[in-house]
This record gives C-alpha cells, sequence and structure tokens, in this order.
C-alpha cells in the first residue's frame, strides 16, 4: 500500500451523489500524476480520472466525464472526487494513485490512463437500484 488514504465510500441508491476523498502527499501533488481507479470484484483495475502536477485534468470517457468530477485542495493535499447521478454498475472500490508519468494516452476522446504504482488502500463504494 502506498501513501494515499481514501475515504468517503458508502452505500447509496442510484441517482444520488458521492463525494470521495483522498489524502495524500504536497510532493505527489507537486511532482506527479495524481488519479481515481476503480476495481470490481474479478475484473482489472480501471482508470477513471487523473490530474497532472500542473492541474489539467483528464476523463477516461464521456460518461464519467459528465457525471465525475476530480479536484484537489492543495492546502490539505487532498484528491477529491465528486460522482453524481450513480449508477448500480458505479459499485466498485475506488482508490488514489499516484506516479511519476506519463499521466495518460488519449485517442479519439478517450483516455487510458497508465499503470500507476502508488496505491492507497480504497474506499467501497456500493450502489443499489
Amino acid at each position: 500500500q502506498g501513501q494515499w488514504v481514501e475515504s468517503g465510500g458508502e452505500s447509496v441508491q442510484d441517482g444520488r451523489s458521492l463525494r470521495l476523498s483522498c489524502v495524500g502527499s504536497e510532493l505527489s501533488f507537486n511532482s506527479f500524476c495524481v488519479g481515481w481507479f476503480r476495481q470490481t470484484p474479478g475484473k482489472q483495475r480501471e482508470g477513471i480520472a487523473a490530474m497532472n502536477k500542473n492541474g489539467l485534468i483528464r476523463y477516461v470517457n464521456d460518461d464519467i466525464k459528465g457525471r465525475f468530477t476530480i479536484s484537489r485542495d492543495r492546502a490539505k493535499n487532498t484528491l477529491n472526487l465528486q460522482m453524481n447521478n450513480l449508477k448500480p454498475e458505479d459499485t466498485a472500490m475506488y482508490y488514489c494513485a499516484s506516479d511519476p508519468g506519463p499521466c495518460w494516452d488519449c485517442k479519439n476522446g478517450n483516455c487510458s490512463l497508465y499503470n500507476y504504482k502508488d496505491w492507497g488502500q480504497g474506499t467501497q463504494v456500493t450502489v443499489s437500484s
């Protein structure tokens, strides 16, 4: 496990919102790519959104971009993920991670996040219909 500590996950009904947070180090925000990922049992971990050290943001696809917002609070060394209009398929363990980069590979409006290496322990989000 890495240096990130995630929080904010809980069980909610579909259509509701949640705000996840993870606390890291000032060094990570100033020097690395930071991102949110999620994983369900039996599936590979998938990227959601990432931010580079200059604050540039990329989302993996338009559906995520339309419902989720990644942001950071520099004063608190915190990376946030605001999730709106949650769906049952958003049920997963959500993780923060960081990496020296490159941060992403984007083609035709969709982005893939590279294999980040420094992970938190995760926070569980469960969305019921």
